[in-house]
C-alpha cells in the first residue's frame, strides 16, 4: 500500500495552478494573435506579409496564418451587379446616350492580381468598370450611323461586350451578362426619325393605293373587253331570218297593244299606217 505524503500534495498543487495559469495566458495569446483565418462560401483570401501581396490565394475553410507578421484579406469573388452611362457621338455626328448594365465577378485565382493593382476592391464599379463602359461605348459608336444603333442593336450589343471583356480581362475581372438598356438621342433627331417614319407610311399607302387603282383599272378593261367580246359574237349570229322573225314578233306585239281605233288626223284623210 503506497502512502502519499500530505507535503507532497500540497506541493503538487502548485504545479497544476501553474499549468492553468499557462493554458490561460496562451488561450489569450491565441485570441490576440489570431493565427487562424476563416474563408467564407463565395469568397478568397489574399496573403499580404509586412504589406507584401502573396501571389498564393486561400480557398474557402480554414486557414493558418503567420500572427502579426501576416495579414488576410478575404475577398468577394461572387457575381455582382453594376451600371453604367455611356454619352457618345455616332459616326453621323448624332449626340447618343445609354445605359449599361452588366453581371460581374472578380475571376478567383486572380484575386490576388487585382487586388494589387486595384487596391479597394470595393471600389471597382467606379474605378474600373465604368471607364471601361464609357470608353467601350464611344468606340463603338463611332463606326454606326444613329440608324443603325437602333437597326443593328445586337450587334452593336456584341461589339461593346467584346470590347468590355478585353479590357476588364486585364483587370481579372469577368463579365456574366451584359446589355444595353437603352438608346436615347438627341429630340431633333427623334423628330426628324418621327418624320422619317410618317413619310415612309404614306409613302407605303400612296404605293398600295397605286397598286389598287391599276387592279381596277385592269378589271375594267378585263370587263370592257368582254362586253365588246360579247356584242361581237352577237352580231356574228344576227342572219336575214333572224331579222325578218324579229320584225314579224315586233309587229305582233304592236297589234295586240292597238284598241281598233284609227288616229284621228286633220285634212278629211286617213293616212295609210304601216303597223309594225
Amino acid at each position: 500500500m503506497t502512502i502519499i505524503s500530505p507535503n507532497l500534495q500540497v506541493s503538487a498543487f502548485p504545479n497544476v495552478i501553474k499549468y492553468v495559469v499557462l493554458a490561460i495566458v496562451v488561450l489569450v495569446l491565441l485570441s490576440w494573435l489570431n493565427p487562424f483565418v476563416v474563408i467564407n462560401a463565395g469568397h478568397r483570401g489574399v496573403i499580404t506579409t509586412f504589406g507584401k501581396v502573396n501571389q498564393t490565394v486561400l480557398e474557402e475553410g480554414l486557414h493558418f496564418r503567420i500572427p502579426i507578421v501576416q495579414q488576410v484579406r478575404e475577398i468577394n469573388v461572387q457575381i455582382q451587379k453594376a451600371e453604367g452611362d455611356g454619352d457618345a457621338a455616332s459616326r453621323d455626328l448624332q449626340q447618343v446616350h445609354t445605359k449599361i448594365a452588366l453581371n460581374y465577378h472578380l475571376i478567383p485565382t486572380r484575386v490576388a492580381e487585382t487586388f494589387q493593382l486595384v487596391g479597394d476592391l470595393s471600389s471597382v464599379g467606379d474605378r474600373i468598370i465604368v471607364p471601361a463602359v464609357q470608353e467601350a461605348f464611344k468606340a463603338t459608336t463611332a463606326k454606326y450611323t444613329a440608324e443603325e444603333l437602333i437597326s443593328k442593336r445586337p450587334e452593336v450589343r456584341d461589339q461593346i461586350s467584346q470590347f468590355m471583356k478585353d479590357r476588364l480581362l486585364r483587370h481579372g475581372i469577368a463579365i456574366d451578362e451584359f446589355s444595353i438598356v437603352n438608346f436615347r438621342f438627341s429630340e431633333s433627331f427623334n423628330q426628324a426619325i418621327e418624320g422619317k417614319t410618317t413619310a415612309d407610311q404614306l409613302k407605303l399607302k400612296a404605293e398600295r393605293d397605286l397598286e389598287r387603282i391599276k387592279v381596277e383599272a385592269e378589271q375594267k378593261i378585263a370587263s370592257a373587253k368582254a362586253e365588246a367580246e360579247s356584242l361581237r359574237l352577237q352580231k356574228q349570229e344576227i342572219t336575214p331570218d333572224l331579222l325578218k322573225l324579229r320584225e314579224i314578233e315586233n309587229q305582233r306585239l304592236a297589234l295586240e297593244k292597238w284598241n281598233g281605233q284609227l288616229p284621228q288626223v286633220t285634212g278629211g284623210s286617213v293616212p295609210l299606217i304601216n303597223i309594225k
